[in-house]
C-alpha cells in the first residue's frame, strides 16, 4: 500500500512539468542536465517539482488542518469545473461531432477491450481506502464512514465518465472522428491538441473553458499530492505504532501531526524528479500490481473477519473481491491472455526488485520484532518467493525477446542497405555472426542476473526463516523455563498446584477416552501446623512444611508429589509407585505414629484410594474417597496425641 501511495504521489508531482510544457511551452526548460530513457531532464522542471513536493510536505507537517480546508476547496474546484465543461458541451453539442460511435475499436476483440479497461480500475480508485487511516480522529460516528466512502467513489466514477465524454465531444477538423484524433495524439505536436478534454473545453467555451480546465487539472493534482501525503503519513504512523517502522515515526508533534512520517515521505520523494517522467511511468505501472495485491489482501481479511462473525453479505463480497483481484493479477502478469501487453518490460524488473527489497525489509522488521508478531506465516514468504521467481523470469523472457527483435531489425537493415558502413566491410557472414554472438552474450547476462536474483532471494528467504526459527526456539525455551517455574513449588521444591491441575486434566481426558492405566491417589494433610506457627513463628512453620514434604518424598520415591495448598499434598501413584503403594503406605504410617510421641516431629495424615474403572468418572471421585480416608486417619492420630487445626 505504501508503494501504491508513493507511486501516485510521484506520478502527480512529475506531471506538473508536463502541465507547464503544455500551456507555457519551454519556459522551465533551462539548465539541461541529462536524458533518461529519451526524456530530457531540465534543472528548471526538477526544481519546480522538488519545490512542490517540499511545500506539500511542509503544509501537511505543520498545517494539516489548513491542508484539509484547502483540499475541500480544490475538490469543489475540479468537480464543478469538469461538470460545468461537460454540461456546456452537452447543451451545445454538434450531433455530427459529439457522437459515441464507434463504441469500440474496430477490428479488435470487444471482450479484450473491456477487460483491458477494467484492469486499470484498481489503479483508478487506489487511495479511497485511506479514510480508514484517520478513523481514530473522526468527529462523527464511524458508521458513517462507509457512506462517505460510497459517495466519494460514486462522485469520482462520474468525474471519470465526464472526462471521457468531454474528451470525445470535439476534435480538430483535420480528423474524421474522435477515434482517429485519439490515435494521432502522439503526432499532434504540442499545446491543447494533445489534451482532448482541454481541446473540447476550448472548443465550446473558448479561452474561458481552457482556463476552467486548467484550474480543474491543477486542483486535481494538488488534491492528489496533499491527499497521498496525508494518507502516507497516517499509514507510516500506524505501521510504526505496530513496530514495523522505527518508533520515531510513531510520534506526533504538538499539532498532533505525524511530522517524522511526513519527513520520511519528503526524503523518499524529493529526488524522484531526477529520474524523469518515463521511469516514473514504470513505477506507476507497478502501482497497478500493488493495488491488486492491496485490494486482494483487504478482501481476504474482510472474508476471514466476516466468516468469524457470521456476516454472510460481507463474506460473499470478500470472496468476490478476492476472485476479481486474482483474475486481474493473472491478466496483468500473463499478458498473453490478452491480445496485447499490459505492462512494460521494465515494470517486470521493478516488481522483482521491489519484491526482493520486501525480503530485506522483512529481515529488518524481524530483527526489531521483540514481541515476535511477524514471521508466523511462511506461506506468505513462499508466495513472495514465487512472485520473484515468476516475474524475474517474465522480465528475462521479455528482455530476450527485445534483444532478438533488435537483432532481427539490424539484420533487415543490413539487407536493406541501412546498416553502418563497417557492417558491409565485415561481410554478411561475419556481421551476422557478430550480431548473433552479441545477442547470445546479452541473453547470458540477463539469465545470469535473474539467476543471481533468485539465489539471493532464496538466501534471504532461508536467512529470515532461520531468524524466525531461532526466535521460535527461544520462545519455546522461555515457555519451558516459565512452565518449569510455574510447575515447581517455591518453598518445598515439589510440584506446584498448577502442575497438579494440568496433570488432573490430562488424567480426566484419559478416563473419558477409556485409556487410563491403574493409579491411586494419596491425599496428605500436615498436622499441627497452626500450633507450630502460633508457638514458634511462621519461619518454623515453613520449616515444618518442608520437613513434611521431605518425609512424603522419601517414602514415595517413585511417584510425583504435588503441594496443593498451605499444608496439603497429593501423590499420584502409577506404575511402580502403584504396585508398591501398600508397603510405602505402611512404612509411612509407622514413621508418623513414631513421630507423634516426640515433640516437634512431623506428623502427616494420609488417605489412599485406588482408581476403579467403570465406577470413577473422573479423578475427583478418587480424590473424594482418599480425602475421606485421610480425615479418618487425622482423627485417629489425634486420639494418639497428635496436634490438629481444631
Amino acid at each position: 500500500m505504501g508503494l501504491a501511495y508513493l507511486a501516485m504521489l510521484w506520478a502527480n508531482a512529475t506531471s506538473v512539468p508536463i502541465f507547464v510544457r503544455s500551456f507555457f511551452g519551454d519556459v522551465l526548460q533551462f539548465g539541461y542536465l541529462y536524458t533518461v530513457f529519451d526524456y530530457k531532464i531540465y534543472a528548471g522542471e526538477v526544481l519546480l517539482t522538488m519545490g512542490i513536493i517540499l511545500l506539500t510536505g511542509l503544509l501537511c507537517m505543520k498545517r494539516e488542518r489548513h491542508a484539509v480546508r484547502l483540499m475541500v476547496l480544490l475538490a469543489l474546484t475540479f468537480t464543478l469545473g469538469i461538470t460545468f465543461c461537460l454540461g456546456t458541451a452537452l447543451m451545445h453539442r454538434d450531433a455530427a461531432v459529439f457522437t459515441l460511435q464507434p463504441s469500440f475499436i474496430p477490428d479488435q476483440d470487444i471482450f479484450s477491450q473491456v477487460v483491458a479497461i477494467s484492469l486499470i480500475t484498481p489503479w483508478a480508485f487506489i487511495g479511497f481506502e485511506n479514510i480508514s487511516h484517520s478513523c481514530r480522529e473522526f468527529k462523527f460516528d464511524r458508521k458513517h464512514s462507509f457512506s462517505v466512502l460510497g459517495v466519494s467513489v460514486l462522485t469520482t466514477t462520474l468525474l471519470y465518465i465526464f472526462v471521457i465524454l468531454l474528451s470525445i465531444s470535439a476534435y480538430p477538423p483535420e480528423y474524421g472522428n474522435w477515434l482517429e484524433y485519439l490515435k494521432h495524439l502522439g503526432t499532434s505536436g504540442v499545446g491543447v491538441k494533445m489534451l482532448p478534454p482541454f481541446f473540447a473545453a476550448q472548443y465550446y467555451l473558448g479561452d474561458a473553458g481552457l482556463y476552467i480546465m486548467a484550474a480543474s487539472l491543477f486542483s486535481l493534482v494538488l488534491t492528489s499530492l496533499i491527499g497521498n501525503t496525508v494518507a502516507l503519513s497516517r499509514l507510516f504512523y500506524h505501521v510504526a505504532k505496530d513496530e514495523v517502522l522505527p518508533d520515531k515515526f510513531a510520534q506526533l508533534n504538538k499539532r498532533r501531526n505525524p511530522e517524522n512520517a511526513v519527513l520520511l515521505i519528503m526524503i523518499l520523494s524529493v529526488w524522484i524528479p531526477l529520474l524523469g517522467r518515463t521511469a516514473v511511468g514504470w513505477i506507476v505501472d507497478v502501482l497497478s500490481i500493488a493495488a491488486v495485491i492491496v485490494y486482494g489482501l483487504v478482501s481476504a481479511a474482510a472474508y476471514t473477519l466476516a466468516k468469524t462473525q457470521g456476516k454472510k453479505t460481507e463474506r460473499v463480497t470478500g470472496m468476490v473481491g478476492m476472485a476479481v483481484m486474482i483474475v486481474f493479477g493473472l491478466l496483468q502478469l500473463f499478458p498473453e491472455i490478452l491480445s496485447y501487453d499490459t505492462l512494460e518490460t521494465e515494470t517486470y524488473f521493478l516488481i522483482t526488485i521491489w519484491s526482493v527489497c520486501g525480503f530485506l525489509f522483512l529481515r529488518n522488521v524481524l530483527h526489531r520484532d521483540y514481541a515476535r508478531v511477524f514471521g508466523r506465516s511462511v506461506v506468505a514468504w513462499i508466495a513472495l518467493m514465487g512472485i520473484i521467481t515468476f516475474v524475474s523470469l517474465s522480465w528475462m523472457r521479455h528482455m530476450n525477446q527485445n534483444y532478438a527483435d533488435k537483432t532481427m531489425e539490424e539484420i533487415r537493415d543490413f539487407y536493406r542497405g541501412h546498416a553502418p558502413a563497417e557492417a558491409y566491410q565485415m561481410g554478411e557472414e561475419v556481421y551476422i555472426k557478430k550480431l548473433r554472438d552479441a545477442n547470445a552474450t546479452d541473453r547470458m547476462h540477463n539469465n545470469s542476473f535473474v539467476l543471481l536474483l533468485i539465489v539471493f532471494s532464496l538466501g534471504m528467504f532461508f536467512s529470515n526463516y532461520t531468524i524466525v526459527r531461532r526466535r521460535a526456539e527461544e520462545t519455546e525455551l522461555e515457555l519451558n523455563v516459565t512452565k518449569a517455574l510455574a510447575y515447581q513449588d517455591a518453598m518445598t521444591g515439589v510440584k506446584s498446584k498448577q502442575a497438579y491441575l494440568d496433570t488432573l486434566n490430562l488424567m480426566d481426558l484419559k478416563i473419558q477416552e477409556g485409556v487410563m492405566e491403574k493409579f491411586a491417589l494419596l491425599v496428605c494433610d500436615v498436622n499441627g501446623l497452626k500450633h507450630i506457627n502460633d508457638t514458634y513463628g511462621h519461619k518454623a512453620g515453613d520449616e515444618y512444611i518442608c520437613a513434611a514434604s521431605d518425609l512424603i518424598c522419601q517414602n514415595f520415591k517413585h511417584s510425583p508429589v504435588f503441594r496443593t495448598g498451605g499444608d496439603e499434598f497429593v501423590v499420584v501413584l502409577e506404575a511402580q509407585g502403584y504396585e508398591e503403594r501398600k508397603e510405602c503406605m505402611d512404612s509411612f504410617n509407622r514413621q508418623v505414629e513414631a513421630n507423634v510421641k516426640e515433640e516437634g516431629k512431623v506428623v502427616v495424615s494420609v488417605g489412599l484410594s485406588d482408581y476403579v474403572p467403570g465406577q470413577d468418572k473422573n479423578v475427583h471421585d478418587v480424590f473424594e474417597r482418599a480425602d475421606g480416608l485421610m480425615y479418618k486417619r487425622k482423627m485417629h492420630l489425634k486420639s494418639m496425641g497428635a496436634k490438629t487445626r481444631e
